[in-house]
């Protein structure tokens, strides 16, 4: 890689580390913290939330009609999102334990705690479960395929791709066949040990 490249890289290390400090200050200006995975909100603030919370007749009363009509849709999806959560977990516990790779610990991706927000209806808060698990099995499943591509081919494209996965950034130029010749067993080595999050 380039000096460039590994400025950059240094540049998005500082913004995760930016963007973890700037999350623990909503901690304290939404008073709440995290004590053995579950979040406590002060007591004042909990009955604020009570407050605000919108009656599912009133929430029904106010949905748009495209929303109640097209709600049936948007929640059968969770059959295929399922299958693929089942199927890519089965996925990485045959053929990640088969090559050496780090398997993807499925709680880092699917979070799911908007429920326990005192401020939201029922509805409300299946829908942010749903959401939770939905975007989170879609993280989930493209760490995987990042594991997976950065093992079979670390070759980056010769057109620019949006929002490339994590691993992408390690990849290898396009054209560089000394480089992929040299480098592709290092990097497929690098997948032995789960990645280290930012220092914070």
């Amino acid at each position: 890689m380039t000096r460039r490249t590994d400025d950059l890289l240094d540049e998005i290390a500082a913004l995760e580390r930016e963007l973890e400090h700037e999350l623990n200050r909503a901690r304290v200006e939404f008073r709440y913290r995290v004590e053995a995975g579950r979040v406590r909100f002060a007591r004042e603030v909990r009955e604020l939330h009570r407050r605000a919370k919108q009656s599912v007749p009133r929430f029904l009363r106010e949905a748009s009609v495209v929303n109640l009509l097209t709600a049936p849709i948007i929640y059968s999806m969770i059959v295929p999102i399922a299958l693929l959560d089942g199927w890519i977990t089965l996925y990485q516990a045959v053929c990640f334990r088969a090559h050496g790779i780090a398997r993807v610990r499925r709680s880092a991706f699917i979070v799911i705690d908007r429920q326990h927000l005192a401020y939201l209806n029922a509805i409300e808060k299946l829908n942010c479960v749903y959401c939770g698990y939905a975007n989170g099995v879609f993280a989930y499943v493209r760490e995987i395929a990042g594991r997976t591509e950065q093992y079979w081919c670390p070759i980056r494209h010769a057109r620019r791709t949006r929002a490339p996965h994590t691993h992408y950034r390690h990849f290898l130029d396009y054209g560089d066949a000394d480089g992929y010749r040299r480098r592709l067993i290092p990097l497929r080595n690098a997948l032995r040990e789960e990645p280290h999050a930012p220092d914070h």
